[in-house]
């Protein structure tokens, strides 16, 4: 594998601004990012990612092959709950082995953000309906992730809790109106809706696009950082885990875009990202209401500041090495 592919894409400014954020908290540093700064940032990536797939998905058109791939999207969604769900209820028990599970079933916007700039700086095309794909993978994870908890907390030691029922409509209103998925859908819907037009009036808000990632970035750093001591006890197996699953995860992408889907590279990387990443944001900010047994030391630490750190390090570069080799030996 070209060496070149990692080193690129650790140097990526973004990338370093992650880092800088560690470091900043492991020599003490009081550099932070003071609210509502960060929750801004968020929305302005969400805002335009959806927006630019909505665009790219007015350019293209619906097609069956689109159909096909949102359609893997949500399979994918809803069986890495299952399986990562039963790897870790042993260990975990049922709440905490659920909130994880729809941690890992879910998808990090920001991973597929880095993605795709790594696509860009490699020159290589993808559709925008990729975008739709991920915004319908958070949901599924959420719903399975809650289902499977409920069918197995007879292991919770609390049983005051096995009475308790699961108000679904809440549950259900909370994975698909969750902020980061409403805003998400809904600017791929305005994206759809203005088109070419849209876009024009849009194009000055994309050119900071990179400069508002740094900032984000920056200030995921600071938090994963603080929170990686919450993992002391299960940091050894947590580690293991959260560089196995994904690696699982891309291969299983990475066979169904060949085998299944029959997508170009572009999008095949882009699918085995979906498939790769996890949510820190709107899963563990969902389980937390749908399960409230369940410990959030657990969910935003994993993903936040191991699943994320090394996709986007190394998971990256590594997908796209194993696609392209792939493609060129005719598999």
């Amino acid at each position: 594998m070209d060496i070149s592919l990692i080193l690129g894409n650790i140097i990526s400014p973004p990338i370093l601004f992650f880092f800088l954020g560690m470091a900043s908290v492991l020599v003490k540093s009081d550099l932070e990012i003071p609210n509502p700064l960060p929750k801004f940032f968020s929305l302005y990536l969400l805002i335009m990612i959806g927006f630019k797939g909505g665009h790219e998905l007015y350019a293209s058109g619906f097609s069956f092959k689109i159909v096909q791939v949102m359609g893997a999207c949500l399979v994918m969604a809803s069986v890495v709950p299952i399986y990562s769900f039963f790897l870790l209820k042993k260990r975990f028990g049922a709440a905490d082995a659920a909130a994880i599970a729809a941690t890992f079933g879910s998808i990090s916007a920001v991973t597929f953000i880095s993605a795709v700039t790594f696509l860009d700086a490699q020159s290589v095309k993808y559709s925008g309906y990729m975008v739709a794909g991920m915004a319908l993978m958070e949901s599924p994870a959420i719903i399975i992730g809650v289902l499977l908890y409920n069918l197995y907390k007879q292991d919770v030691a609390a049983t005051k809790y096995k009475t308790e029922k699961t108000h679904w409509g809440h549950l259900i209103n909370d994975a698909l109106f969750n902020g980061s998925v409403m805003l998400l859908v809904g600017s791929l819907i305005i994206g759809i809706v203005t088109g070419k037009e849209g876009w024009k009036a849009i194009a000055p808000f994309e050119a900071i696009f990179k400069g508002m990632l740094m900032f984000y970035l920056l200030d995921n750093g600071i938090v994963a950082a603080k929170r990686l001591k919450s993992l002391r006890g299960s940091f050894g197996f947590l580690i293991g885990f959260s560089i196995i699953m994904p690696l699982f995860n891309a291969m299983i992408g990475i066979l169904i875009s060949r085998f299944l889907l029959h997508i170009d590279t572009g999008d095949t990387f882009l699918f085995t990202i979906l498939c790769a990443s996890a949510s820190y944001i709107a899963v563990p900010a969902a389980i937390r209401l749908a399960i409230p047994e369940s410990n959030p030391a657990f969910t935003v630490p994993v993903a936040l500041g191991i699943v994320f750190p090394f996709n986007v390090i190394v998971g990256i570069p590594i997908y796209y090495y194993i696609i392209t080799y792939l493609q060129s030996i005719g598999f």
